[in-house]
């Protein structure tokens, strides 16, 4: 099982360890003053150092040069895979666990959200985001231009290993034991230019959208963020 940090944008220069991702941050409810953090694929750890009320924020990180950035900022930071050290992460102990990016890189994503709660207090919440594989950008690609591309970054980053829609994902929680709180698109595409392609492909999208009368408004996201709760205590 694979954690690497990151958004996922369709542009492979984005910093993918050293964002503040406010957008996953606007997905928390009000939480308790007292709020211990666990970070999966923390990169520089800039997320989880600046939520508000946190006491204590640990790290797994596996980039080795970006677990060393975020010592400087949380608490503890391993240099690792989270199945590495999942033995070393205290039972019932973080209020919040964050996986933004990460999940689409994990080998057996299910696995992963049953063993978490062991280690999530009660009322605890996870939070986080991943690729929406039916963005329109990406459908247009295997709809019309008959393709599908492995690249660098992106929802076809070629070390991701699931893929996910809303549905799917819904699914794979309410499965593996987690309430689901928040389902909401992420960061929805802006047009970069008036080039053939970018028109075509606005008006797939904007076919599928009225012929499904609004049901397929989830192609205008780039990314999926969720927040769920643990079933269990």
């Amino acid at each position: 099982m694979s954690a690497r940090a990151g958004v996922a944008p369709e542009n492979a220069d984005y910093n993918y360890r050293g964002t503040r991702r406010p957008e996953v941050l606007a997905l928390l409810p009000p939480l308790k003053p007292v709020l211990k953090v666990l970070e999966i694929g923390c990169g520089e750890g800039k997320f989880s150092a600046g939520l508000p009320g946190t006491v204590e924020a640990w790290g797994v990180e596996p980039d080795r040069a970006s677990a060393e950035v975020a010592r400087g900022s949380l608490h503890k930071v391993f240099a690792n895979i989270y199945d590495e050290v999942e033995s070393e992460l205290p039972l019932d102990y973080f209020d919040l666990v964050v996986c933004n990016d990460v999940i689409e890189h994990m080998t057996d994503h299910e696995d992963f959200m049953r063993k978490i709660q062991k280690h999530m207090a009660p009322g605890a919440f996870l939070v986080g985001s991943l690729p929406n594989v039916r963005f329109y950008g990406n459908l247009f690609n295997l709809i019309v231009a008959r393709d599908w591309h492995y690249q660098d970054a992106g929802i076809l980053d070629r070390t991701h290993f699931r893929f996910f829609t809303f549905k799917s994902l819904r699914r794979s929680f309410e499965s593996t034991g987690f309430d689901v709180v928040r389902l909401e698109g992420l960061n929805e595409a802006r047009w970069p230019d008036f080039s053939p392609r970018t028109i075509v492909e606005r008006l797939l999208r904007n076919a599928m959208i009225f012929l499904t009368f609004g049901a397929a408004h989830d192609i205008k996201y780039l990314q999926i963020g969720f927040l769920v709760t643990s079933k269990r205590g």
